[in-house]
């Protein structure tokens, strides 16, 4: 224990001496408390906790420079999370600032506490966490690194689990806030553990070609460096060899070996220039490259002009080298250096730089994606990738103001971008002044103009068309609200039109006549039926066969050899077990059975129906067959009615139809689990194009219950209606 406390404690001295003039003295002297007067001394667990603490907050310093509000949440976080520091003291200690921060962070780690890797229907809660505060993104991506670092400590399937979720999750995340140090170490470390023996292989291999590598890079900047002093600047040249993830990306993409990878490594030029010569300085720099080496004009990546949404400023050429090499050249300042290894952390130096509002930009479009309550887990998933994107194209508005767009989006996706309007009433556009399609695919410098009609609808092959996760969120939430509509309309004129042919309307009549004709959902039925694609009498015809085919069926089962039926009507021969029912004239005991054709519960109003072998089945007085029972057979009907307290548990059917959202099955199974008297028996989902029908089956003591459960289920969110069958 007192080497762990020793351990912890030359941490905490390093993160001060870090930190020296950032602190406050009485900000040091409270943190100082928490760790030598508040920390218990009980297991090892509370400093390991601790101690993997410091190891990311050291991340965040020695690496990333960032901020003391980003390095006093997670420590805070610790102390709050490990117990011996209290949440609501945050605020009141440290500002607000840090309590936003611990919170972020206690929200995020909530949805680990099962499990090291994120469950899917926990990733949208975990990035709308995320989104709050990108400091609390940058902390946990320091966490995974610390985690990634250590990952032998693990058992080997989770270390795989760990190492995919780095791949997939925190290097893409890294990368888009600019933090490329960070994301090749996330990515080389997760190809180690998932694909060992590919990235053993491509590590041999550049160990090997190291010392001729070396000496390549030495010819080629020597005579660089004379020329650049020669000029004056003052910089740094360096040769640097790419990542192992990057070069096993190639060799899938380009389907060459390792060999025929030519540029395994980049020369990179740091100029120490003013911030307002640093354009024109990178610039001359390019000029002198290129006077000794012969560029390849296709190659050449201004992000002087146009930083990358995530801050990123460089210039990239590729040039003839020796031997007849191409060698990738980047030329940047310190500043931008800074910027682009240590990315929005480094935002927090150098205040207001102009990628700081684009980047503002994305995380709001990132929120928006989030918020949509449509989506499902997948969906978030696949839309949030998309807000990842690496390449992007830059076009102007009509009136020359700049839009970014991910590569290969199309002028559809542009009038997204401007406005959910202006994208859905969308029909083509002018590129340059020239008429192009809504799938023309937009290129670097286009100016875009809009065509629209009020007559336009959005369609559900867009999303084909589309690239942006914006455009691909509100293309569904759209369609969504456009089949929710139409199924409304397309069930209203079925009731309306069998009202009107004076035949009662039934769900489970509906949803036998929907398989009939070859549906997989009512839903689809419905819309059918609004957009007049049905002939209705054809549909009234069919509706009534399969009524009467029910009807009978039902009434078949109860009336088999009425001709050998005999009346007795003292009805004296009673049961020997105790009973809630009381038949006929105040008897009680008498043989029973519940028709299974609606499912009476204690509670309904009832009648009894002498059955061909002299006992009697209990019907609901609204049961679909009781008309044609009473009009054939209204002799073998006899009263009967509940008494005292129900003495069982009896099965009842509901019918529960409502939008299709991932969390609305889980939120009917709970709110039933969490009901005393009644049992879950089963549940069956039907779902597709944004609508669900779930059939259930419960338990119940008495109709009240039923009753009180199907309002409940009615009012959440989502449940379009709720019917016993």
């Amino acid at each position: 224990m007192e080497d762990r406390k020793k351990e912890l404690t030359g941490k905490y001295r390093k993160i001060l001496r870090l930190s020296e003039g950032t602190f406050t003295r009485e900000e040091i002297s409270k943190l100082r408390s928490i760790f030598n007067r508040k920390m218990p001394e009980r297991d090892g667990e509370t400093f390991s906790a601790m101690s993997k603490a410091l190891s990311a907050v050291l991340i965040l310093m020695e690496e990333l420079n960032l901020g003391k509000a980003a390095v006093t949440g997670k420590i805070l976080y610790e102390a709050v999370n490990a117990g011996f520091y209290k949440l609501e003291n945050v605020e009141s200690d440290f500002g607000k600032q840090v309590a936003s921060i611990v919170g972020g962070l206690i929200k995020a780690s909530q949805l680990y506490k099962k499990n090291t890797a994120i469950e899917t229907e926990n990733f949208r809660k975990l990035l709308l966490t995320l989104a709050q505060d990108v400091r609390v993104i940058i902390i946990m991506i320091c966490d995974r690194l610390y985690l990634m670092r250590r990952l032998d400590e693990y058992p080997e399937q989770e270390r795989i689990q760990i190492a995919r979720e780095a791949s997939y999750l925190y290097a893409p995340l890294a990368h888009r806030l600019g933090l490329y140090g960070i994301k090749s170490e996330l990515e080389d470390l997760s190809l180690k553990y998932t694909n060992r023996e590919i990235y053993r292989e491509i590590a041999r291999k550049l160990n090997e070609t190291k010392r001729s590598r070396e000496k390549y890079i030495h010819e080629f900047i020597t005579p660089l460096k004379e020329k650049l002093k020669g000029t004056g600047f003052s910089f740094s040249i360096k040769g640097r060899t790419k990542s192992i993830y990057s070069i096993w990306n190639k060799i899938k993409k380009q389907n060459v070996p390792f060999e025929g990878i030519y540029d395994l490594f980049a020369i990179r030029i740091v100029l120490n220039s003013e911030l307002e010569k640093e354009k024109s300085e990178c610039w001359q720099a390019y000029s002198i490259v290129t006077d000794m080496y012969q560029p390849n004009p296709k190659r050449l990546r201004d992000w002087l002009s146009i930083p990358k949404s995530n801050g990123y400023e460089s210039l990239h050429t590729t040039v003839m080298g020796p031997e007849g090499k191409w060698v990738e050249v980047q030329i940047r300042t310190e500043r931008m250096d800074e910027v682009a290894e240590k990315g929005l952390a480094a935002h927090f130096k150098y205040k207001g730089v102009k990628s700081e509002s684009e980047f503002d930009s994305w995380l709001a479009n990132i929120r928006e994606v989030l918020e949509n309550p449509e989506a499902n887990a997948v969906d978030y998933m696949d839309d949030f990738k998309l807000n990842l994107y690496d390449k992007e194209v830059f076009v102007f508005t009509p009136s020359g103001d700049l839009q970014r767009l991910p590569k290969g989006a199309t002028v559809l996706d542009f009038a997204f971008q401007i406005h959910t309007n202006l994208g859905t009433r969308c029909v083509g556009g002018k590129i340059n002044g020239k008429n192009v399609p809504i799938r023309y695919v937009l290129s670097n410098g286009d100016q875009v103009e809009i065509l629209t009609s009020s007559t336009q609808k959005a369609k559900k092959e867009w999303l084909s068309i589309v690239q942006t996760s914006k455009a691909k969120t509100k293309i569904k939430q759209i369609l969504r609200e456009e089949e929710s509509a139409n199924v409304d309309m397309g069930k209203e004129l079925l009731k309306r039109r069998l009202k009107n042919w004076k035949i009662e309307y039934d769900e489970t009549l509906v949803s036998k006549l929907t398989k009939k004709l070859g549906y997989k959902t009512v839903s689809e039925f419905y819309q059918d039926l609004a957009g007049e694609k049905l002939d209705l009498h054809r549909i009234r015809e069919q509706y009534i066969e399969i009524e009467k085919r029910e009807s009978h069926a039902h009434f078949d089962q109860e009336s088999r050899s009425v001709e050998s039926y005999e009346h007795t009507s003292n009805l004296e021969e009673i049961s020997t077990r105790e009973d809630v029912l009381v038949i006929d004239q105040n008897l009680k005991g008498i043989e029973y059975t519940l028709a299974k054709c609606c499912n009476p519960i204690f509670g309904d109003d009832i009648f009894g129906f002498i059955t061909v072998q002299g006992g009697i089945k209990i019907h609901k007085t609204d049961c679909p067959n009781a008309p044609q029972m009473m009009s054939r057979f209204g002799y073998r009907f006899v009263k009967a009615r509940w008494t005292g307290k129900s003495g069982g548990n009896y099965p009842s059917t509901l019918q529960v139809v409502g939008n299709d959202d991932i969390g609305i099955v889980t939120n009917i199974t709970s709110l039933i689990q969490k009901e005393p008297r009644i049992a879950l028996r089963s549940i069956s989902v039907d779902s597709v194009d944004g609508l669900f029908q779930g059939t259930i089956t419960v338990l119940v003591s008495e109709a009240k219950d039923l009753d009180n459960l199907m309002k409940k289920i009615k009012a959440i969110k989502g449940v379009k209606s709720v019917g016993r069958f």
